[in-house]
């Protein structure tokens, strides 16, 4: 029977707890050194974002907004009388010129109102015409009495020369020469006062036909008015172009300045640019636009700046100055981009996603061996649409990284494979 020896489990039971003590230490080591590691830096797909270089020279400075083209001449056709619809002649689209009746309205009340005044101007122009007759006819009687008077006083003036002559020499008695000189004066005081009167009748004849003439001259203006009221149920376009817009129905009641149509001329336009308003601080007038339709770029300058500001923009015009393209037309969705000025010699880079015009913010700079990338804070100064200035923190020939790069926020690492 064999007795198990001692000493060979104590041995046994030694060997596990060294084990088992060296095995803990190694754990141990190995965590303590794992802890002590930098962690690895995360890989980014060099195809998915966008790097640019460093560069130094001319850089030109753009701001850039979405508008549209819009005429430069926009006429909002009213309703210049009051009436109902009776005919639409035009339809939007049509070519109008400025005599063009885009619609006719009807209103009684109007046409017999013109029809009164004229029967009043005409009915003015016979009494005047009356008055004249009549006037000419009283002047005529007026001068007949003078000259009869003036006749009566010559011949009573030499009878009273003779009868004083006669009695000088005695042949006539004094009382006969006195007599023919009384009736002489008489006949000289009635001839002064036909004379005066004559002027007078003059006078108030010429006051009686110019107040007549007034009358029929208001009338006339009237009467003037009443027929341009008629004509207005016509309603024309007032300039030529294209009609846009027809706001009325054969039937409907209009008020007077109620719009009816909009005409605009379509060989004419303009470009509304919405710049965001943080960039319009630097856009002057006169400065050069290029508009793109799309099928064409068209230049032209600014004209135009809106001093109020609407849901973040200001709107811009801008007058074109080139020909326009194929299928230019008003309300056409554009773009336009205006150049602020040439900035020579200066460092610039293309524009990062989040880089704001004189602000600091970091970016991955590629290093020497084009696998990684380390951040780096740049200071940025004037912007453009595409590229902005580099005020400090890079050099030329960097290359850096401009796409979004949130995602690695918390690194200042990464890897590019």
């Amino acid at each position: 029977m064999d007795i198990p020896r001692k000493s060979q489990t104590t041995k046994r039971n030694i060997k596990r707890a060294v084990y088992s003590l060296l095995t803990i230490g190694a754990v141990a080591a190995i965590t303590v050194g794992v802890s002590r590691l930098k962690p690895a830096a995360p890989s980014v797909d060099p195809s998915t974002v966008l790097f640019d270089t460093v560069k130094k020279g001319q850089m030109l400075r753009q701001v850039r907004g979405l508008g549209t083209l819009v005429p430069e001449e926009i006429r909002w056709v009213p309703a210049m009388t009051q009436g109902r619809v009776e005919r639409r002649l035009a339809k939007p689209g049509d070519v109008v010129g400025a005599d063009t009746v885009l619609m006719e309205l009807d209103n009684p009340e109007i046409k017999q109102a013109a029809l009164d005044a004229e029967s009043q101007w005409r009915g003015a122009k016979a009494d005047l015409a009356s008055l004249k007759v009549q006037c000419e006819k009283k002047v005529l009687d007026q001068r007949s009495t003078a000259a009869s008077v003036g006749a009566d006083y010559r011949s009573a003036k030499l009878q009273y020369e003779v009868n004083e002559s006669l009695g000088q020499q005695g042949l006539m008695s004094k009382l006969l020469v006195n007599l023919s000189k009384i009736k002489a004066e008489d006949l000289k005081n009635r001839d002064n006062i036909e004379a005066e009167r004559l002027s007078i009748t003059a006078d108030e004849i010429k006051n009686q036909v110019a107040a007549q003439e007034e009358r029929v001259s208001q009338l006339e203006q009237a009467a003037k008015l009443k027929r341009t009221q008629v004509e207005q149920l016509k309603v024309r376009s007032g300039i030529s172009g294209v009609l846009q817009l027809v706001q009325a129905e054969v039937g409907q009641q209009v008020t007077a300045g109620q719009n009816l149509a909009r005409v605009a001329d379509p060989k004419r336009l303009k470009a509304e640019l919405k710049i965001a308003e943080t960039q319009v601080k630097d856009i002057l007038i006169g400065q050069p636009v290029s508009v793109d339709t799309r099928n064409g770029v068209i230049p032209g300058k600014v004209i135009r700046i809106d001093p109020s500001v609407q849901n973040g923009t200001r709107t811009v015009d801008a007058e074109l100055t080139g020909d326009l393209p194929k299928g230019a037309v008003a309300d056409l969705s554009v773009e336009g981009t205006i150049e602020l000025e040439r900035l020579d010699d200066i460092m610039f880079v293309g524009r990062p996603v989040m880089g704001q015009e004189n602000s600091t913010i970091g970016l991955f700079k590629v290093e020497p061996d084009g696998i990684n990338a380390v951040r780096v804070q740049v200071r940025l100064g004037k912007s453009s649409v595409a590229t902005v200035e580099i005020k400090d923190g890079l050099q030329i020939g960097d290359k850096v990284i401009l796409s979004d790069m949130k995602t690695y926020d918390s690194t200042d690492r990464i890897r590019l494979k």
